[in-house]
C-alpha cells in the first residue's frame, strides 16, 4: 500500500466559491470606505509633526516586518509539526495495520477481527482503530476501539472512496491500494483520519489521531510570536522616538535660530558638531546668517549716511534760505514799485523760494522719521474744532464741507494731527474737484492692533486724473513722548476726506504715497514737494493708525484716515519706531 493523501478537499465541497460570489458586492462599499479612511488618516498624518511622522512609521515598519517574521515563522513550524506527527502515526498505523493482520485468516471473525484493532491500538501513538471485514459467513463485520469517536460513518466519504478504490497496476504503479489521510475537526478538536485496504485480501483498516496536542504546542508558539511581535513594535517606538529626538533637536535649534534671525539678532550662530547632513545645514546657515549680517551692516551704513548727508543738507540749506526768504518779502513788499519788466521775475523768486522752503521743511522732518527720534506730544483733542482750526488758517472755508459733531474727543498729538488733515485736505483741493467733504466718526473695533504697522493700501479703481503735488508745511519738530507697540484696544477715530474730481489713475493708486512720486513722467514737476501725503501717513503711522486712498463709485477719491481714540498706552509703551524705520521703502507720496 502507498500513503496518499485524500485531500481535504472533500470538506471544501465547492462552498469557497460561492461564498466568494456573494461576498462581493457587499466588499465594494465597505472597501471604498475602507480607502476613504486610510486617505483621511494619510491626510491627518502629514498635519501631524515630523516627530509623530517618524514615530509611526518606523512602528508601521517594525510591526511589518514583526508580523512577516512571526507568520512565516508559524507556518513553518506549523507546517514542521504536523508533518512530523503525522508521517510518525501514519508509519506505526501501516505498520500496525501488516503486522496485525498477517495472522488473520481471509475471513476473520468478529472477535478477531476486534482483537487485531486492540493490539493495533495500544502502540505507542495512541490512536482509535476502525478494522471492516468479511467473515466466513459473508456477513460485515466491523470492529472499533472507540465507538463514540470512530465509526465507519464517522470517516469522510472522500476518504472510504479513496480507499476502496482499485488502481490499476503498471510500471508507474505497483499496488492497486493505497494509504490515503485526511484531517478533520470533531468538535473543537482537529483530529487525523488515515485509511487502507490490505492487499492481497483482508480486512480494511481506519484510524483516528486527536491532533489536540499539537494544536496546544501550536497556540503557545502563537502567543510567544505575538508577545515578540508587540515587544518588538515597543522597541521601534521607542527607538523611533530616539531617533526622531536625535534628528530634530539640529532642526528644532535651526528653527529658533531662523526665528532670531527674523527678529533682527543677526548675530545668532549654531553650534556645529559632527559631519552629516544636518551638520552641513548648521554650517550653511552659520555662513549665510554671516554674509547676511555683514550685507545689513553695509546697507545700514551707507542708509545712516544718506540719512546724515539729508539731514546736514536741509540745516546747511536753512541758513541761506533764511536769508533768501528775508529779500524775498523785502522784493514782495516792494514789487509794486519795480519795474513791470522786473515784476514778474521777482514773483517767480518768491514763489520758487518758499517752495524751496517748503521743500526743506519737509525734508528735516523726513529725516526725523526715518531716524526714529519722532515723539508724539498728546493732548485731549476736540477734532471737530482742530478740523475747523485747521481749514481757517489755510482759508479753504470756501471749498471745504464739514460733516463732523462737536463733542468728539481723542488724545493725539494736535500739531501732526493738522499736518495729516492739512496735506489731506490740501492734496483734495489741488488735485480734485470741489467741493472737499470732510467727515469724523467714530468706529468700535475691539482688539484691533493691525494700526499703522502695514502702510496705507488702495482699492478700486477709477478714471484718470492729473498728477498731485505736496501738501502744506509740515512743521517743526517738538520734543514728546515717544511712540511704539499696539494701538489701544478699542475705538477708531475715522476722518474722512472726499473730493469730486476725476479720481485716482488706478495705476497711481500702489504709489500714491510714495515720496516724490509722478504720476506723470511729463510732467515731474509740481507745485508741492512731493512728500506731503509720504509725512501725512508717517504722522499717521506714529499715532498707531494708518491711512488708505481709494477711488468712489459714483466718482471721486476718497483718503480714510484711522486713529486710536486713545495714543497714551502707544507713547508710554515701548520704543517701536512705529513706521519710521521703514519709511524708506514704505513711505509714500502726495501726488496722484
Amino acid at each position: 500500500m502507498r500513503e496518499r493523501s485524500a485531500g481535504g478537499g472533500a470538506t471544501d465541497d465547492g462552498a469557497g466559491g460561492e461564498a466568494g460570489k456573494t461576498a462581493g458586492p457587499e466588499a465594494g462599499p465597505r472597501g471604498r470606505r475602507v480607502l476613504r479612511g486610510l486617505r483621511r488618516a494619510s491626510g491627518l498624518l502629514r498635519w501631524t509633526s515630523l516627530r509623530l511622522r517618524l514615530v509611526v512609521v518606523f512602528a508601521l515598519v517594525a510591526l511589518t516586518a514583526a508580523v512577516s517574521a512571526s507568520g512565516i515563522a508559524y507556518w513553518l513550524n506549523r507546517n514542521t509539526v504536523l508533518e512530523r506527527t503525522q508521517n510518525a502515526v501514519l508509519n506505526d498505523f501501516r505498520k500496525s495495520l501488516e503486522d496485525s493482520t498477517r495472522s488473520l485468516p481471509l475471513h476473520p471473525r468478529c472477535a478477531e477481527l476486534q482483537d487485531a484493532a486492540r493490539q493495533m491500538a495500544a502502540g505507542p501513538q495512541n490512536y482509535a482503530v476502525l478494522l471492516i471485514g468479511v467473515d466466513r459467513e459473508g456477513k460485515d463485520c466491523a470492529a472499533t476501539t472507540n465507538k463514540n469517536l470512530l465509526t465507519l460513518d464517522s470517516v469522510p466519504r472522500s476518504l472510504r472512496t479513496a480507499v476502496n478504490e482499485v488502481r490499476e497496476v503498471d510500471e508507474s504503479n505497483r499496488y492497486a491500494h493505497h494509504l490515503y489521510w485526511q484531517r478533520k475537526e470533531v468538535g473543537d478538536a482537529p483530529y487525523l483520519v488515515a485509511g487502507a485496504k490490505v492487499i492481497g485480501g483482508g480486512p480494511t483498516g481506519y484510524m483516528m489521531k486527536s491532533l489536540a496536542t499539537e494544536r496546544q504546542d501550536l497556540n503557545s508558539l502563537a502567543w510567544s510570536l505575538g508577545i515578540a511581535t508587540a515587544l518588538a513594535l515597543v522597541g521601534s517606538a521607542l527607538l523611533a522616538q530616539a531617533a526622531a529626538t536625535t534628528v530634530l533637536r539640529p532642526v528644532q535649534r535651526l528653527g529658533h535660530a531662523a526665528r532670531q534671525l527674523g527678529e533682527g539678532r543677526l548675530d545668532t550662530r549654531l553650534r556645529v558638531t559632527g559631519t552629516d547632513e544636518l551638520a552641513d545645514l548648521s554650517r550653511t546657515f552659520n555662513r549665510t546668517a554671516e554674509r547676511l549680517e555683514h550685507r545689513v551692516e553695509e546697507l545700514s551704513g551707507r542708509e545712516a549716511a544718506s540719512r546724515r548727508f539729508v539731514a546736514d543738507m536741509s540745516h546747511e540749506l536753512r541758513t541761506p534760505l533764511t536769508a533768501i526768504t528775508a529779500v524775498s518779502e523785502v522784493l514782495e513788499e516792494e514789487a509794486d514799485s519795480l519795474d513791470p519788466m522786473i515784476a514778474p521775475a521777482v514773483q517767480l523768486v518768491v514763489s520758487e523760494t518758499r517752495r524751496l522752503n517748503d521743500l526743506v521743511e519737509n525734508l528735516m522732518e523726513v529725516t526725523r522719521f526715518d531716524a526714529g527720534t519722532a515723539r508724539l506730544v498728546l493732548d485731549d483733542v476736540d477734532v471737530a474744532d482742530q478740523v475747523t482750526a485747521c481749514v481757517d488758517a489755510r482759508a479753504w472755508l470756501d471749498a471745504v464741507e464739514l460733516d463732523a459733531d462737536r463733542g468728539i474727543v481723542a488724545r493725539l498729538d494736535p500739531r501732526r494731527l493738522d499736518v495729516i488733515l492739512a496735506n489731506l485736505i490740501g492734496n483734495a483741493l489741488k488735485h480734485g474737484g470741489s467741493p472737499v467733504r470732510v467727515s469724523v466718526h467714530t468706529e468700535e473695533v475691539p482688539g484691533d492692533g493691525a494700526g499703522g504697522r502695514t502702510g496705507s493700501t488702495a482699492v478700486t479703481g477709477g478714471p484718470a486724473a492729473p498728477p498731485a503735488s505736496g501738501g502744506p508745511e509740515a512743521g517743526t519738530e517738538q520734543e514728546g513722548t515717544e511712540v511704539s507697540g499696539q494701538p489701544p484696544v478699542g475705538g477708531k477715530l475715522v476722518i474722512r476726506v472726499r473730493d469730486h474730481g476725476p479720481g485716482i489713475p488706478e495705476e497711481v493708486l500702489p504709489h500714491v504715497f510714495d515720496r516724490f512720486y509722478k504720476a506723470s513722467a511729463s510732467r515731474p514737476r509740481s507745485e508741492g514737494s512731493g512728500l506731503g501725503l509720504s509725512i501725512a501717513l508717517e504722522n499717521a503711522h506714529i499715532h498707531g493708525g494708518e491711512i488708505t486712498a481709494a477711488n468712489l463709485p459714483e466718482g471721486g477719491a476718497v483718503f480714510t484716515l484711522r486713529l486710536p481714540m486713545d495714543a497714551a498706552p502707544l507713547a508710554d509703551g515701548d520704543r517701536g519706531d512705529r513706521g519710521t524705520a521703514r519709511a524708506a521703502d514704505e513711505g509714500t507720496e502726495d501726488g496722484r
